[in-house]
């Protein structure tokens, strides 16, 4: 029997007791105490603690940056840091592709380490989300994605995998070396084994175009699809909504020439510096400054929060730049939250936002964050949320000291009835029963899950929730 111990599905628990021996994620909604905490520094010291917890009973759970809102890595067992295993490996030319490279690293490397990695190899990740602190694995292990309707998420973007297996073996995986393992650790939740390395389709580092600017919620509601779509015409289009406000921040973010110039169009040092400062006023005080200072104020006075979501909401002001696409693509995020984000099929987007914005009209929930809406193609990844149909993704956050529970429950039950797909690395209350309705290949996945690891060393509660237990 594993030893585990979560928190789950909307729940939050505090520190308590022997906080060094404490483990908690980056939102503050998780902890366990794990019995062993250890950061192993080759696979041959990976295997030492793999066999120790099979000997001993102990669960196996690996760690990175701790920025799932789910309970995916709680465990009292044993929490591995993979830190160690960052190293690029190598890069080979895909042949065919107009510059397209197979680039090999460890499983353990941060993203914003890759994206500078990359870029030093005039390479760049064709898709990235807002947050580049997670390690590559856990970013593919959980589903996490970017927007843009001609592109995929992290998982389908992998094009091989090194795994250590429960019996210790360790093993290749792509497309066409042990296929169907590799379609079900792509996506795994780390329940297959423990991705050691993995390979990923880079492309030639490229420029956006980024351009901010607030508009009418009437009006992005009026362009969400057809041939004036503001999704179907940008190449990475999303948009944020506070609720209790009639305004958006919606971004546009397009490829430009590598020549286009990364400075004021004008090349004006002084308008430059100018942009400087605009972006550090925007990035630095407005989005985390000013904003932990209203998220604080309206976690004690909740009545204060559609007038400040108004005021924010008009204070926002267009800004355009062109840079790096990671430049573009992270924002900093360091005003923490809770986050249930659910994947819905493309062709519902209109129905389910209106559906979801009519609760909202309704309901006087105190919400000091917006709700994130984003867009993505579909993909063969067996456990992906856009498996075989393009998605719309509608997040929905609350700052973490303020409560979340019923406002997350309710908009779940708008999602679920809509046929959404949870994202695995956030919070929703899906279990087993529910899953098998949404994921066509779960099936397969479990049953490859209790072949490999028919003791449940990787498992914890959350996963045995919405896998089934082995």
């Amino acid at each position: 029997m594993s030893k585990t111990g979560v928190t789950l599905g909307f729940m939050a628990k505090r520190l308590s007791g022997n906080e060094a021996a404490t483990w908690t994620n980056w939102a503050g909604s998780v902890t366990s105490r794990p019995h062993i905490r250890q950061t192993p520094s080759d696979p041959m010291a990976l295997h030492r603690i793999l066999d120790q917890c099979v000997a001993q009973g102990y669960n196996l759970r690996v760690v990175g940056a701790g920025h799932s809102f789910s309970p995916a890595a709680a465990t009292n067992g044993a929490l591995i840091s993979l830190d160690n295993f960052d190293q690029l490996e190598r890069i080979t030319p895909i042949p065919g592709t107009d510059g397209e490279c197979a680039v090999t690293v460890g499983a353990g490397i941060r993203l914003h380490a890759l994206n500078a990695l990359l870029a030093t190899h005039g390479l760049a990740m064709a898709n990235l989300g807002d947050i580049d602190r997670q390690s590559i694995a856990g970013a593919i292990s959980t589903g996490t994605h970017g927007t843009g309707l001609s592109l995929t998420g992290f998982s389908a973007q992998v094009l091989g995998l090194r795994l250590m297996l429960a019996s210790g073996e360790v093993v290749e995986t792509s497309a066409t070396q042990n296929p169907h393992l590799f379609q079900a650790a792509r996506l795994s939740l780390g329940t297959i084994g423990i991705v050691i390395a993995l390979t990923l389709r880079a492309v030639p580092a490229f420029l956006l175009h980024a351009r901010e600017t607030p508009l009418p919620l009437g009006e992005v509601m009026e362009h969400l699809d057809g041939a004036d779509g503001y999704p179907e015409n940008n190449d990475h289009f999303e948009f944020y909504w506070f609720p209790g406000s009639s305004s958006t921040l919606s971004k546009f973010n397009n490829r430009v020439p590598n020549d286009t110039p990364l400075t004021a169009q004008d090349g004006n040092p002084a308008a430059n510096l100018a942009r400087s400062a605009r972006l550090w006023l925007d990035d630095e005080l407005l989005s985390n400054g000013v904003f932990q200072f209203t998220n604080s104020l309206t976690s004690r006075v909740p009545g204060l929060t559609n007038t400040i979501n108004t005021v924010a909401s008009k204070a926002l002001s267009a800004r355009e730049y062109v840079a790096a696409s990671h430049d573009v693509f992270v924002s900093p995020r360091r005003v923490r939250f809770h986050e249930m984000e659910y994947a819905l099929d493309r062709a519902d987007a209109r129905e389910v936002l209106t559906e979801y914005l009519k609760f909202m009209s309704r309901k006087q929930y105190a919400v000091s964050f917006p709700i994130e809406v984003r867009f993505a193609a579909k993909d063969d990844v067996w456990l992906s949320t856009a498996y075989e149909r393009e998605s719309i993704y509608i997040a929905v956050h609350q700052y973490q000291n303020s409560p979340y529970h019923d406002y997350f429950a309710a908009a779940e039950q708008i999602f679920k009835a809509a046929g959404g797909r949870p994202h695995w690395g956030k919070m929703h209350t899906l279990n087993h029963d529910d899953l098998r309705e949404r994921y066509p290949r779960l099936g397969d996945f479990t049953a490859l899950r209790s072949e490999l690891d028919p003791t449940g060393v990787f498992s914890n509660y959350y996963t045995n929730t919405v896998f089934g237990r082995v």
